[in-house]
Order: structure tokens, then C-alpha cells, then sequence
């Protein structure tokens, strides 16, 4: 027997034209923590409402890999964070966050990602986008998605309107102790359907897994 024959989300492939989508095993994990080492923003700037990239190494590797093991300790068919490394090329680049709470019921999820600033500005962010909002509606069927960015995050803004998500308000949260305003975004069922990219998605490996989300 083998971990992925165990914990089965391990076999879990989301791909694209050049990008996989993958849970991510300790080596990967590792590959991750050395990405936010180098930098994934300008430290000027606080993109994340999480603020875990203010924190100074050693505590910064430390927490990061205490957040990708939690996420599979934490995992239930009801509350998930399935924080997908993203591989191009051979190389891990970033991450695409798929996460629920009460899935089975509400039917909904919600975006986050982030990637290596030496990837970023090469159309990954919107199109591993794409790829998680595949598997959300057409493997998981989901009725929404939504996801939220800081106002001055004009990239994760960008990524948001280019998959087609639509403009669902905005709310206020604390950044670094001052008050920061937030966009919000909606993708419905229907929305997806309509505007969704034709660009060709695969999913594999989820059959092993799929009891795991209750479905």
C-alpha cells in the first residue's frame, strides 16, 4: 500500500494545456515554503487578508508548512481547503485555493491563489483560475463561486473579471492595523456556463477520492 492508496486525494490531477494541479506531498510542500522564502509580493504591499508573508523566517517557513499539513488533518466532507500546488513544466510555481464549508448543503466555494513572483505576469493566475473552477463545477457541481481581493490588488482583480466572475459588492477588513477595502466576486452555475473559456480541462483520479467530499 502506498500514502495515495490511504489518503487518496494525493491521486487527485487537475491539467490544463501546461499547467497540473495537485495536492501537495511533503517534497512539494517544501518547494512551496522555498517559493515564499524568495518573495511572492512586494513587501510594501499586504495582498493577503491571512498577513502570513509579514511573518520573519524561520516562523514563516514554520507556519506555512503547519498550514499545508493542517489542511489535510482538517479535511472533512463538509469543510475543505484544498490548497492545489501548481506545476509548470516540472516546476511548483504557486497555489490555487479551493475552499468550502458545509459543501454537500450549500454548494459553494470559494478562490484564493498566489504565485512566485517570478512567475507571475504570464497569464498562469488566470489560467489555473480556470482549472479550479472546472473541477468546482463540472466534478464537484457547485452552485457558486466567489472569491474577494483587496481593492489596490489589481492583479488578483484582473484574474477575477478575466475568468468572468461578476462584481458581488464589497466589504472592510483590517490590514497591517488599518482599514482596507475589499472587492468581492460572484461565478455562478449559470454565469460558468455562459461564459465559461473553452480551453481544455482534465480531472483525474478523483473517482478514488470522491467519497471524501460526500458525494
Amino acid at each position: 500500500m502506498s500514502i495515495e492508496d490511504h489518503w487518496p486525494l494525493f491521486q487527485l490531477r487537475i491539467k490544463t494545456a501546461s499547467l497540473e494541479l495537485r495536492l501537495p506531498t511533503d517534497d512539494d510542500i517544501v518547494a512551496l515554503a522555498d517559493l515564499v522564502i524568495a518573495g511572492i509580493h512586494d513587501p510594501a504591499t499586504m495582498p493577503f487578508t491571512t498577513e502570513f508573508t509579514d511573518e520573519p523566517s524561520p516562523g514563516l517557513e514554520r507556519n506555512s508548512l503547519r498550514y499545508w499539513w493542517g489542511c489535510r488533518a482538517n479535511f472533512s466532507a463538509a469543510t475543505w481547503d484544498l490548497p492545489f500546488a501548481v506545476v509548470r513544466d516540472g516546476t511548483i510555481v504557486g497555489v490555487q485555493n479551493l475552499t468550502a464549508s458545509r459543501f454537500p448543503e450549500l454548494r459553494t466555494a470559494e478562490t484564493g491563489s498566489w504565485l512566485g513572483r517570478a512567475h507571475q505576469g504570464q497569464g498562469i493566475g488566470t489560467e489555473m483560475r480556470h482549472a479550479v473552477l472546472h473541477f468546482g463545477f463540472e466534478t464537484l457541481d457547485a452552485l457558486a463561486v466567489t472569491s474577494l481581493a483587496y481593492a489596490d490588488n489589481e492583479p488578483s482583480n484582473r484574474v477575477s473579471i478575466a475568468s468572468g466572475y461578476e462584481p458581488n459588492g464589497i466589504m472592510f477588513e483590517t490590514r497591517r492595523g488599518e482599514r482596507a477595502e475589499q472587492n468581492r466576486y460572484l461565478m455562478t452555475r449559470q454565469r460558468w456556463e455562459d461564459t465559461a473559456s473553452d480551453a481544455p480541462v482534465s480531472v483525474e483520479g478523483f473517482d478514488t477520492c470522491r467519497e471524501m467530499f460526500g458525494l
